[in-house]
Formats: C-alpha cells, structure tokens, sequence
C-alpha cells in the first residue's frame, strides 16, 4: 500500500498530527520528526517511526519517492491498520 506522508522535520519530538488534504498531493499524514533534514536522516527516522508505530520490520517500510521533498510516498505492507 502507498502511504503519502507530509513530514516536518527538526521537531521537538516524533508525533502523528493525523490526516489533512494537500492541494498537490491528496490526502497526506502529517508527521512531525525530531532528525534534521541532512544526509537521509529524516527519511530514516521516519521509515524507522512508521515501522514501530505500525508493528512493523524496518525492512517492510519502503521509501519510494520524495527523498528530498516534504511529501514523500512510502510504501507498506497490505492489510496495515493506519492511525486516524
């Protein structure tokens, strides 16, 4: 499944802030991240997030585009319960 996700990063700490509608995107989950947005850590830290807070391996979250963009879409296991 294609998980759209809109992420702030260098946040105070790790939270969902749930669903919104972005014009150029769709429906997104806002999330903000404590990592920087340096050398991939953000998208780490979020692949690492999303996998914990799903009950999932870091190995089933996949990041498939927007490495450098705020939107990103990655990229989950069927069947996974989201939040919200």
């Amino acid at each position: 499944m294609k998980l759209r996700i809109k992420a702030t990063p260098n946040a105070r700490i790790d939270e969902w802030l749930g669903w919104e509608h972005d014009p150029r995107a769709g429906r997104v989950l806002r999330l903000r991240i404590a990592a920087l947005p340096v050398e991939g850590r953000a998208n780490e830290a979020i692949r690492g997030f999303l996998a914990d807070s799903l009950g999932l391996s870091k190995s089933q979250v996949r990041l498939e585009k927007g490495g450098t963009s705020r939107i990103k879409t990655f990229i989950i296991p069927d069947g996974i319960r989201l939040p919200g």
